[in-house]
């Protein structure tokens, strides 16, 4: 009985294996390595001295998956494997659609074929979109976002045609932080798509100020609002959703954020007065697919799963900076 993390040396795939091998589960890890480091497995492994089983597959490959699927005795699944940058995603929609959508409909087709019933699904904020009323989802932004909201469209299908299947989506808001040891953390391929690792690289020396892209958004103080989370909160969110799953209840969605918004200015603040450091930035046009705010009502999470986060925005600084001072060069080797 093991539980498959699909992108499981990821960011948050990573910090979510940690807690699930405190928790004494049995852990598989599947990744093709496309946006992590085979180091992050050694750092698991100081972390909590335990070796998740590994398995370097791209999700899309259906025959490889079903091997695996033949050789592990696969209980659970928490589906974190897919590209996920906003601006990439504008340029290559293809890209995104082929292997986020892709990767989905190959592992519930497996699941079927297996006889797996529980997955927990990493969708986005994103597929919010900008909605005339809220709740609502659809009028995504950018083909990301489009692509997060179809794969909840295939799970709504497979769940009206498996009743015995049970499925949590998480609709996260955005991860920043890092473990408390500062052996793991996000460290992106070339340059970063989040705020956060691209305030550490300047606070380390890595680039040269920050670009804050658009100040003319229709918020306090111009620039975007998102919900900041720490990704050990996110990832507590995901044990939560496994446990939530034990009670068979069928397909069930939650908000994982703080329910507070934080500008970037608000942010690049914060990491200055949490590390007493200064970071330059210069304010650039907008991104194309970027809206103005954007936080959860994790109201419903902590009803039913009795999940909230505990940490703050210092809290994420501070273990952000502790990660990335040191590991200047991320997973790489000095």
């Amino acid at each position: 009985m093991a539980i498959l993390v699909t992108g499981g040396t990821g960011y948050i795939g990573s910090h979510t294996v940690v807690e699930l091998l405190k928790k004494d589960y049995d852990v598989v890890i599947v990744d093709n390595y496309c946006n992590s480091k085979p180091e992050v497995l050694n750092r698991i492994y100081q972390i909590t001295h335990k070796r998740p089983r590994f398995y370097e597959i791209d999700c899309c490959n259906e025959v490889k998956m079903r091997e695996l699927f033949k050789k592990e005795n696969i209980t659970d699944i928490i589906h974190f494997a897919g590209l996920k940058s906003v601006a990439e995603s504008v340029q290559k929609p293809q890209l995104y659609i082929d292997n986020n959508i892709g990767s989905s409909k190959v592992l519930l087709k497996l699941m079927t074929e297996f006889g797996v019933h529980n997955i927990v699904f990493s969708s986005s904020a994103t597929v919010y979109g900008v909605p005339d009323h809220v709740p609502k989802v659809g009028g995504c932004t950018n083909p990301y976002g489009q692509t997060k909201l179809d794969i909840e469209y295939l799970l709504k299908d497979y769940a009206k045609e498996h009743k015995d299947a049970n499925i949590a989506i998480l609709r996260y808001f955005n991860p920043i932080g890092a473990h408390e040891s500062g052996l793991i953390g996000e460290d992106p391929q070339g340059i970063p798509n989040n705020l956060m690792p691209y305030i550490t690289q300047v606070a380390v020396g890595k680039r040269p100020f920050l670009n804050v892209y658009g100040n003319d958004y229709k918020t306090h103080d111009g620039t975007g609002v998102r919900d900041y989370i720490h990704v050990v909160d996110l990832a507590m969110g995901h044990l939560a959703a496994l446990k939530k799953l034990e009670e068979k209840p069928g397909l069930v969605i939650y908000n994982l954020g703080t329910g507070k918004g934080t500008s970037v200015l608000d942010l690049v603040k914060a990491f200055e007065k949490a590390n007493d450091l200064t970071i330059p930035y210069e304010i650039k046009e907008r991104r194309p697919g970027d809206v103005d705010e954007n936080y959860a009502d994790a109201s419903k999470a902590y009803k039913e799963m009795k999940w909230k986060a505990k940490l703050d925005i210092v809290d994420a600084c501070r273990d952000s900076w502790r990660w990335q001072k040191n590991n200047p060069r991320g997973y790489d080797k000095d």
